[in-house]
């Protein structure tokens, strides 16, 4: 996988090859850090769409009646080949602008995806259903939906990739994939390569990337099936009105405000640790960071001091470096808009007691008080190394802070007494909660996703990826034709 001998330079991926698009477009792959360009994807055009999903549908019926083994092993030989692939946390590092202890997650993450999901293929997938009819065999069964268009996001492209991918090819159906330009390689076009090397049959999971052009066709088409969209809000609600339109199965992982509760009581080097984690890991761009700190005033001037020294120690610079924490804004859109958010807080009354500053795009681990709750830097999204913080006397008035938004992905409770903490976790009004850890977790098993802003549709994980992937079918069987009065 190394640069420029790539076997998708200026490729996209359909029919089990890579080829150059058609129409010859392209998409630049940047290292986020230096802005060198070191690669080439292919851009695929909504022709492109078309040809790719007319073979897909010919390719799932095949694929879902192979027996659910062939299956499974195709998903555990791409989990190996993933986890043999040379260079491909270099290409993440050099994508997304993350560090390498994020991308190993990532490719440890996505091989465990694809290892519960061999496992997947093996599940009963229907039941014997009571029936009032004497000579009728009735049963519910569950069906592949069929053609699933994904179109995922650039932070943890490999992961959120093949967190849906995984499940839809082991439950028998067929995977469009539309990466993020912003990750076209470790987001789309390295993975085929993983299920080229497994010996996935060619058409049942296809790569195309290209910009918005590209996604609003996949949404739209009407032999794509269900769309699985891992991104803003705002996108969301677009992609929610057209698939609704059109009657279309949607799955929408959405944004997310989430607030991180320090209690009066809580441990308060534990807690600034996993609030520092929660706010400032991989600059703070992801679903599911902290966006707002909600703190017992008994231990907010502590819990304040450990925070802005954990901060400042962090150091921002390129991730390739040994020892770097944070590294660059993902682009200028991105940087831009945290600089909004901060400047117009500081503006309403806000102040920075550490970070707040950038160069270039790469941005210092800001903690920040005095937040006017009604700004947007308390009521937005940030996606940037920013810790608002918030001082409460109750934790009535935690509860009620927090859930003062329309988001709902998750939150986290910090507190010594794990009784009262879990009590007041659940009083809280989102998809996820955890107790004494960070807002920043995600497992194969568990049911991943949102309410609210933060979602719509189903889960991911474990057994919600049966409900996820396919469709419930009532099937009865008489043991000779039923004779009725006409």
């Amino acid at each position: 996988m190394a640069e420029h001998d790539s076997p998708w330079a200026g490729a996209i991926y359909v029919d089990g090859r890579f080829r150059p698009p058609a129409a010859g477009g392209s998409l630049p792959v940047r290292d986020k850090s230096s802005g060198e360009v070191f690669d080439l994807a292919g851009g695929a055009d909504t022709a492109e769409v078309d040809a790719a999903v007319a073979s897909s549908l010919i390719a799932q019926r095949e694929w879902a009646a192979r027996p659910y083994g062939e299956r499974a092993a195709i998903l555990r030989k791409a989990a190996a080949a993933l986890e043999q692939a040379g260079g491909f946390a270099e290409l993440i590092v050099r994508e997304t602008g993350s560090i390498a202890g994020k991308a190993d997650y990532e490719i440890g993450a996505a091989a465990g995806e694809l290892i519960e999901a061999a496992a997947l293929a093996s599940r009963p997938v229907g039941e014997v259903l009571r029936t009032g009819h004497a000579d009728r065999f009735s049963v519910s069964e569950r069906v592949p939906v069929g053609l699933v268009g994904v179109i995922t996001p650039w932070n943890f492209p490999l992961v959120l990739g093949m967190r849906v991918i995984a499940p839809a090819l082991a439950l028998g159906n067929a995977v469009l994939l539309k990466p993020s330009p912003e990750t076209p390689v470790s987001g789309g076009l390295a993975i085929a390569e993983v299920f080229d090397q497994a010996g996935a049959p060619p058409g049942i999971f296809q790569v195309l990337p290209g910009g918005e052009e590209v996604g609003r066709r996949l949404v739209e088409h009407p032999d794509v099936a269900m769309i699985h969209f891992t991104g803003s809000t705002a996108v969301g609600r677009e992609i929610a009105r057209t698939a609704g339109s059109l009657l279309k199965k949607t799955s929408l992982e959405l944004g997310g405000n989430n607030a991180l509760l320090v209690l009066d009581d809580a441990d308060v080097e534990q807690a600034a640790m996993i609030g520092a984690w929660s706010s400032f890991h991989y600059q703070g761009q992801t679903c599911i960071s902290a966006g707002r700190h909600i703190v017992g005033r008994q231990v907010a001037d502590a819990y304040l001091r450990d925070l802005t020294d954990r901060a400042a120690a962090v150091t921002v610079g390129d991730p390739l470096r040994d020892g770097t924490g944070l590294g660059p804004i993902i682009n200028d859109a991105q940087l831009e808009r945290a600089r909004r958010l901060l400047d117009d807080a500081v503006e309403g009354g806000a102040r920075i007691l550490t970070g707040g500053t950038n160069e270039g795009r790469f941005f210092r681990p800001t903690v920040v008080v005095d937040v006017d709750p009604a700004s947007a830097l308390w009521t937005e999204e940030i996606f940037a190394p920013i810790a608002p913080v918030a001082v409460v006397d109750s934790a009535d008035e935690a509860v009620a802070l927090a859930n003062d938004t329309g988001y709902g992905l998750v939150s986290s409770v910090v507190g010594s007494d794990v009784h009262r903490a879990t009590e007041i976790a659940r009083r809280l009004t989102c998809a996820m909660v955890h107790v004494n850890d960070a807002t920043p977790q995600d497992e194969p098993l568990a049911p991943f996703g949102g309410i609210g802003h933060s979602g719509l549709g189903g889960r991911a994980g474990g057994d919600s990826n049966l409900e996820e992937f396919t469709e419930r079918r009532w099937r009865t069987v008489a043991s000779s034709p039923v004779h009725y009065p006409y």
